[in-house]
């Protein structure tokens, strides 16, 4: 490991502390070295704040002359809330920038570095450039589309149930699992789940951890079944938005909102539009989606290829039986070739159970 990957891995570090902290803004961490020594550390901590850069300039002040500054995503070069880094970078007297990737948005990037290069600044790009990426996959993705980055969670057995014949679900996984889950909710803007979830489960859908957020609570509703007494309607700890239909009861549409419930109609005459959903939340501000759903909601979302990430926690359990409910029913595909595989995976344990990452690859099958 060179000292240029030693210091921005903390950098790196620092920055995925903040992961539920900076929507819709990126997670970017910077660190000052003078002589070998670190001189300054900054971390972005909010939306409008003051970026990692200037967090980390204030701290090192007149030791940041002369020396390098890490940081895990290009300076600005924009008047935005904040000023631009890259000039402050510049003026602080920086000899050396070392950078882990560039701002994917098209617009701007490479405009930091040009400011810096055209000071006389030492730019180096590409130090820890896929660690970088994959902890902004939120952020790249909502910057360049203006879409959510959308996860799909689920809690199953190895057969992939999520609940028996009966309908029950309670529990699946272990403590320890769900308790990565919690983690989970609070780092996503807004969680996603079918009105049946509701109605058979009553969640809370919060983020039960200390210091943590609540995700704006989605429901997918296409005819407004969900009962006025569930907690999601009721208990007040999390904004609660409805996606429904035009064909909706006018009166309990009317008892929702005076409860403080958002109740947005698509344009779907009797269903939603799962695309409609995606795009208005987009349109929103929402950059992230934890899909939390059963199997009816899990499916519509992989079969319209909305699916960006999937999290599955794997209970070395085996229920059995046809008429147990799945993680993802649906039609399904036709032929083992139009599979979805996940690429990227990865595995590991938590407490007893086993939770598996994976990226999604969507085919056509074109021609074949």
């Amino acid at each position: 490991m060179t000292s240029h990957e030693f210091f921005m891995d903390l950098a790196i570090q620092n920055a995925r502390a903040m992961k539920g902290q900076t929507d819709p803004n990126p997670l970017v961490g910077s660190v000052i070295v003078n002589e070998n020594r670190i001189v300054g550390i900054g971390t972005h901590l909010k939306a409008g704040e003051p970026h990692a850069e200037i967090h980390a300039l204030r701290m090192a002040g007149e030791k940041a002359k002369g020396g390098t500054i890490y940081v895990t995503l290009e300076p600005c070069s924009h008047h935005g809330r904040t000023g631009p880094c890259a000039v402050a970078i510049r003026e602080a007297g920086i000899k050396r920038v070392v950078i882990a990737t560039l701002d994917p948005n098209p617009v701007v990037s490479g405009n930091g570095v040009k400011i810096l290069e055209d000071a006389g600044l030492d730019v180096i790009v590409g130090v820890r450039q896929e660690e970088s990426r994959r902890m902004n996959e939120v952020f790249n993705k909502f910057i360049v589309q203006k879409k959510s980055f959308v996860t799909l969670k689920a809690g199953i057995t190895l057969d992939g149930k999520i609940a028996t014949h009966s309908l029950d679900s309670k529990w699946i996984t272990s403590e320890e699992a769900r308790k990565d889950v919690h983690h989970l909710r609070n780092e996503n803007m807004a969680i996603l789940v079918g009105v049946n979830t509701v109605i058979e489960d009553d969640p809370e859908l919060t983020a039960r951890i200390p210091n943590g957020r609540n995700p704006i609570r989605i429901i997918v509703d296409s005819n407004l079944k969900v009962p006025l007494d569930s907690k999601v309607v009721v208990d007040k700890l999390a904004e609660t938005w409805i996606f429904t239909s035009q064909n909706v009861d006018l009166n309990k549409e009317k008892k929702l909102l005076s409860n403080g419930i958002k109740v947005i109609r698509t344009n779907g005459s009797k269903r939603v539009n799962i695309e409609e959903v995606v795009e208005i939340l987009g349109e929103n501000l929402i950059s992230s989606i934890l899909i939390e759903g059963g199997g009816t909601i899990n499916a519509s979302f992989l079969e319209n290829k909305l699916i960006d990430k999937v999290i599955l926690y794997f209970a070395p359990k085996l229920i059995g039986g046809k008429d147990a409910p799945s993680f993802l029913e649906g039609v399904g595909v036709d032929k083992m070739r139009d599979a979805v595989e996940l690429f990227d995976t990865d595995i590991i344990q938590i407490g007893k159970d086993f939770k598996l990452t994976g990226y999604p690859m969507y085919t056509t099958n074109e021609g074949s």
